[in-house]
């Protein structure tokens, strides 16, 4: 049952993923902290998010940046999913829970009330730093960068292309150092291993799905859906933490 759970999970992740290029974690990592824990839903994401942005990454290399800021912010990223890394070995499962739910309320709450901001690249390279440390630590703490990664880029209206490519780079830099730490601070074990390996079955086999999916379905619509279904986990995770 519990295999079944995960394998929802990033099918979910999967779909999400398939139809917008990015977000996987925004759906599995709710799902699996709700019936597991945070510490098991970040081990478990661990080498799905190493694999698959190497290859969004290097599929997509020639579409970089001409401008420092994918350095910066991949680098930053990684220092901060360190610091988040102890974080997550150290803070109660009922604080690192209240993250996550959080870190998705603020994701979906920005998505909402700020659809059309936007940020130039000149003003986006001053804040690379700080912001891809904010989102290393959210990512190694809670396994979810997305309020504060995604919104960063997605401000720059970046090209599609460009968009993957930048946002692989900053996953693969964080999951390089993640991934050692959390071996070294026995949250990755060895079971959580093979279950991560496995788990980049569904999220691959239904990434084609949410591709399919996100052609024929208007992006709004698509776009309430998913921020409905990620209310209910985080409002689900915030009863959880404060219930005990």
């Amino acid at each position: 049952m519990s295999l079944i759970l995960v394998f929802l999970a990033f099918g979910l992740g999967g779909i999400l993923k398939g139809a917008t290029g990015a977000g996987a974690p925004i759906i599995a990592v709710p799902v699996m902290t709700i019936f597991f824990g945070a510490p098991f839903a970040v081990a478990v994401f661990a080498i799905p998010n190493l694999v698959t942005n190497i290859w969004q990454g290097w599929s997509f290399r020639r579409h970089a940046l001409a401008s420092p800021l994918t350095l910066h912010f991949a680098v930053a990223g990684a220092l901060g999913a360190g610091i988040g890394s102890f974080m997550l070995a150290w803070l109660p499962t009922e604080a690192l829970n209240l993250t996550v739910a959080l870190s998705v309320l603020a994701y979906a709450g920005f998505r909402v009330l700020r659809p059309g901001w936007t940020l130039s690249l000149a003003r986006a390279e001053a804040l690379a730093a700080p912001v891809g440390i904010l989102g290393g630590i959210l990512q190694g703490a809670a396994g979810l960068s997305a309020p504060v990664s995604l919104s960063f880029l997605n401000a720059l209206k970046l090209e599609r292309v460009q968009f993957i490519f930048t946002i692989s780079v900053f996953f693969f830099a964080m999951a390089v150092v993640q991934i050692p730490l959390l071996t070294g601070l026995g949250i990755l074990t060895g079971e959580r291993f093979v279950i991560s390996c496995l788990a980049l079955i569904p999220l691959m086999a239904t990434m084609p799905l949410g591709s399919w999916l996100g052609r024929r379905i208007s992006a709004s619509t698509f776009d309430r859906v998913i921020l409905g279904l990620l209310t209910v986990l985080a409002l689900r995770l915030v009863w959880q933490a404060v219930a005990g």
